[in-house]
């Protein structure tokens, strides 16, 4: 199937899979292409192993999903570039929320990356932390390299809301 039409026929299904830690181990415009085409299945198997990485408390799980050198960027924040500082940023959100669940909603392929949208709840009960529970939607665009890792992840979620539940908790 030709590429172009291959992501067609991907922008036209919307695959919504639920998953949780106990069950499985806007538009962005980037000049990052994906270098590697996956089929349905093994996206969608990449995308939840990917959240249960991020359930795990070991935020080098999340780092290994990255190319050594790919990146991963959070809203505003500069992004984090190679295993170590993305470990770093897993690392601030898992210590953040000891009970984090990260599930998959859904995935998207479109022109521009494919799209893992996530809700996030847990309670943030880490170092410092406020106790208030906390959900919050977002998603990620990701580019893939050549070995099937993601090289390049921008991601987004509504900064103001999660902010307000960490201090007042969900509403």
């Amino acid at each position: 199937m030709k590429p172009k039409l291959f992501y067609f026929a991907f922008s036209l299904l919307s695959l919504t899979v639920l998953t949780s830690c106990n069950n499985q181990i806007d538009n962005l415009n980037t000049e990052t292409e994906n270098t590697m085409v996956m089929d349905k299945e093994q996206l969608t198997e990449f995308g939840e192993k990917y959240s249960a990485a991020w359930c795990s408390q070991k935020a080098e799980t999340v780092a290994a999903f990255f190319s050594p050198n790919g990146s991963l960027k959070v809203n505003v924040d500069p992004p984090a570039v190679g295993r170590e500082a993305i470990t770093k940023v897993a690392q601030g959100f898992m210590t953040a929320f000891p009970d984090m669940i990260v599930a998959m909603d859904s995935l998207v392929t479109k022109p521009n990356g494919t799209e893992f949208h996530w809700t996030l709840t847990g309670t943030n009960s880490g170092p410092g932390g406020t106790g208030n529970k906390v959900k919050v939607s977002g998603f990620e665009i990701w580019h893939f390299d050549k070995n099937g890792l993601i090289q390049e992840s921008i991601g987004s979620f509504d900064a103001d809301d999660y902010n307000r539940q960490i201090k007042a908790g969900i509403k």
